[in-house]
This record gives structure tokens, C-alpha cells and sequence, in this order.
């Protein structure tokens, strides 16, 4: 679909500004879990619209054709409610189970594929969603003070409250909660959360937005936005998202920038020094490895034995299709949930092999044409940006989980494989002439159609 004319917010743009606006709010009246999930359908339903009506409208204004890549995400989110179903028909879990996993589903599962449908079909640029992003940054430092002096001015650690929305939200009080701060246990530490149901999930929000905000054209909101993303991924402590930022942005660059010769230039005595220091490198990533661990040694610990016991009881009782359903663990986990923490885990022990790799499929898929547009423009290295943050979280969260607040990261990657597709990532004039060509083509098929048609009457 061609990019508006004007620059005034479309109604799905408008909608999107105005939910990650209201984030705080919200929160406050713990309706941010339950915003997450009818945004996605009401985009879902806006999108199945244009397509509708696409036959009616002028060729420069029709959606256009869904990519394979964005098939293979319906197909495997379709794929993991057939595996849902048979999982509870297997252990006999009963309807009312059954459709409590299956709108589990729609506020998990489906949205991945929803929110990067959304993103690919309906014109929303990616100004629009970096812009909202800053002015949701530009809130958390208002109410950073607040948040740190919580701790020394007698608020008390933990829920605060409650939302009575909780009753008919369908997940765990934690993402109706209002929390200050929480305490990390054995440090005696403050940890911060902010509108995220736990610490890490706001590492992963943070990430998030640090990668929306850097394409933020206007310099105040553009460092507005970055400096309450890294405010917010310290105060997490979250150790994943510290690596994230660190790490994640010279990859991305690193990898945009492989196509030129001077980046082999440049590797070249990298990989030679490498080669020379190999045994000093490996002992440095033993001790990386070790003090990630240690750092917080007994939630490490937990993790892994959620790990064990949700592979181990795959092995054994659920091979193909899974449990149906989240089962709490023993006591020596602290009852967590077995599997949580880890996205492949937790989707072995609840939909077994099949719903792995109704994951790992498109997965593995859109990383290959990400790390194509990477090379290629630096909306494509946003994309890339967003799909490794997502990768890097399956291995220490449910990611499903928490698409309600990760979706702008879905949404960015569907902008950017509609601008990939429509030429408009491409530098001008080479963008401007390739999406001329697309329309024309478009627009010739579109008239050969209707001759077509009006022949046989």
C-alpha cells in the first residue's frame, strides 16, 4: 500500500499513538493486559477490511498481497490451537479448559502473527510508532522520581493493589497489579518494574523501545525516548537486557554494514587476532558465562531445574503434543510454573514437539529476511534488531506472554517487510522509482483483470 500523502495520523495510527499513550493509565487501572490483546484484534478486524474492500479501491491504495513469510506466522499460530485442542483431548482436560487455553491463545499465541499482519497491511508508518514510543519515554522520566523514592518514603514493596479487572482478565495478578518496586531477595536490593507484570519483562520493554526510539527523527524526542529505554533496562537489572543494549545495536550495524568492502577490510585482522588469542577469548567467555550466572545465582538455579523437569516430563509422558496445559513445579523451584522462563521449554512441556516447531519455523524464516533487509537499509536493521531481541527472550522468557506489551517490536517488523516490499526502505531516487514500478505493475494487472472479466460477460 502506498504511504499517505499527508502526514496527519490515519484511524489505525491514531489508535496505536493512543493505546501506547495511555500505557500508565492503563496500568494504574490494570487494563494494560487486557488493552494489549483488543488493539491486536481490532487491528486484526481493520486489516481483514482493507483486504476486503480492496477490489473497490484505486490500485495505489490496496493493502497488498501478504508475503510467505507472514503466511508461515498464521499458519504456525493457527497450527499451535490445533495443537492446543488435542492436547486437552489427549488428557481428557474438559471443555471449560478448553476454552480457557484457547482465549489464552488469542491473547498469546495469535498476536504474534496479528501484530505483524497489522503492521504489513494497514499504512502505518514507522515515525508514528517510533514518535508515540519517545512521548511513553518522556512519561516514565516524569514519574522517575516517584518511582525512586518509593522505597525511602515508606511505600510498601509488591502489589500495591489489585485491579478487580483481574476476575474477568484470565491471567495471573501479577499483570493486574500495581507495583512500586519489589525487593530482589538474598541482595535486599530495590528493583524496578514499571507497568511490566515482572523486572525482566521490563528489560525486554526496554529493549524495545531503545531500538524504536534511535529512528525518532526530531533529536529531543529521539534522546528522549533513548534515555528512558536505558533508565529503564538499569533499573530492571535485568542481566539480559543490560547484554541486549550493549551487544545488540554494533550486531545490528555489523551486519547492515557486511555488504561493504571496507567491513571485510576491517574484519580481517579481527578474525586474525582472534585466531591468535582463541584459548584468552574462550577462558573470557567462561568467566562471561559464570558471572551472568552468579549474578544471580539462585534464580539461575531455578531456571535451570524448570528447564530439566519440563524437558525431562516431555521426554517421558507428552512427546508429540504436549500437556495441554501449565502445570506448577515442585517445591524445589518455588512452584513456578514448569517451563516458564524459557519459550522452547515451556512449549515442549504444554504442546510438545509440534508446537516447537510451529514456533521455530517462522522463526528461523523471518530472521533470514531480516538479516536481508538488514544489508540493505536501516529500516531493515530495525527489523533485524527487533527479531534478535525477540530470539534472545525466548531463552529467558514466554514470550506470548508478553506480546501484550511487546507489540510494538511485531509491529515495527511488519512496517518495515511492507516498505521492503513497496521499495520505500530504499534510498531516494531508487525507493521512489521502485515503488512507481510496483503501482504500475499493480495497476496494469488490475486493469487486465477487469477486461478479463468484463469479456466473459
Amino acid at each position: 500500500m502506498a504511504a499517505p500523502a499527508d502526514h496527519r495520523p490515519n484511524a489505525p495510527e491514531r489508535l496505536i499513538a493512543g493505546t501506547i499513550g495511555a500505557t500508565y493509565l492503563l496500568w494504574l487501572v490494570g487494563a494494560l493486559y487486557m488493552a494489549g490483546p483488543l488493539l491486536g484484534w481490532t487491528l486484526a478486524a481493520m486489516a481483514a477490511r482493507a483486504y476486503f474492500l480492496a477490489p473497490g479501491l484505486p490500485a495505489d491504495q490496496r493493502p497488498g498481497r501478504l508475503p510467505l513469510i507472514l503466511w508461515c506466522w498464521i499458519a504456525g499460530m493457527a497450527a499451535m490451537l490445533v495443537i492446543l485442542i488435542i492436547g486437552h483431548v489427549e488428557w481428557q482436560l474438559g471443555f471449560a479448559q478448553t476454552m480457557k487455553s484457547a482465549t489464552g491463545w488469542a491473547k498469546g499465541w495469535a498476536l504474534l502473527a496479528i501484530f505483524l499482519v497489522a503492521g504489513y497491511a494497514l499504512p502505518i508508518r514507522l515515525s508514528v510508532l517510533s514518535r508515540a514510543v519517545c512521548g511513553l519515554g518522556m512519561q516514565t522520566l516524569i514519574l522517575l522520581p516517584v518511582f525512586l523514592a518509593a522505597p525511602y518514603i515508606g511505600v510498601p514493596a509488591g502489589q500495591l493493589w489489585v485491579s478487580p479487572l483481574a476476575i474477568v482478565g484470565g491471567g495471573d495478578d501479577d499483570f493486574f497489579a500495581v507495583i512500586a518496586y519489589t525487593i530482589e531477595p538474598g541482595v535486599g536490593t530495590p528493583r524496578w518494574q514499571f507497568f511490566a507484570p515482572w523486572s525482566p519483562a521490563a528489560g525486554v520493554v526496554a529493549l524495545i523501545h531503545f531500538m524504536l526510539a534511535r529512528e525518532e527523527a526530531h533529536a529531543g524526542w529521539r534522546w528522549t525516548g533513548i534515555v528512558a529505554a536505558i533508565l529503564m533496562a538499569l533499573l530492571s537489572t535485568s542481566r539480559m537486557a543490560v547484554i541486549g543494549l550493549v551487544v545488540l545495536v554494533p550486531i545490528v550495524r555489523l551486519i547492515g554494514a557486511i555488504r561493504k568492502p571496507s567491513t571485510g577490510y576491517a574484519a580481517a585482522p579481527l578474525v586474525l587476532l582472534s585466531g591468535w588469542f582463541a584459548p584468552q577469548l574462550a577462558m573470557l567467555d567462561d568467566w562471561a558465562v559464570d558471572s551472568f550466572n552468579g549474578a544471580r545465582a539462585a534464580s539461575s538455579r531455578v531456571r535451570a531445574k524448570l528447564g530439566h523437569i519440563a524437558v525431562q516430563r516431555w521426554e517421558d509422558e507428552a512427546f508429540w503434543f504436549g500437556h495441554g496445559k501449565v502445570e506448577r513445579g515442585p517445591h524445589p523451584v518455588e512452584f513456578m510454573p514448569i517451563g516458564s522462563h524459557h519459550s522452547w521449554y515451556g512449549l515442549l512441556f504444554v504442546k510438545g514437539i509440534t508446537g516447537l516447531v510451529a514456533l521455530a519455523v517462522p522463526m528461523v524464516l523471518l530472521l533470514c529476511v531480516c538479516l536481508g533487509a538488514a544489508t540493505r537499509s536501516r529500516a531493515g536493521q530495525l527489523a533485524l534488531g527487533m527479531v534478535l531481541i525477540y530470539w534472545f527472550y525466548t531463552f529467558g522468557e514466554n514470550i506470548e506472554v508478553l506480546t501484550y506489551i511487546a507489540w510494538p517490536a511485531l509491529m515495527a517488523i511488519g512496517i518495515v517487510l511492507r516498505m521492503r516490499e513497496n521499495g520505500e526502505d530504499l534510498p531516494a531516487p531508487v525507493g521512489v522509482i521502485a515503488g512507481w514500478m510496483r503501482r504500475e505493475v499493480a495497476a496494469s494487472r488490475a486493469r487486465v483483470a477487469g477486461a478479463g472479466a468484463g469479456a466473459v460477460c
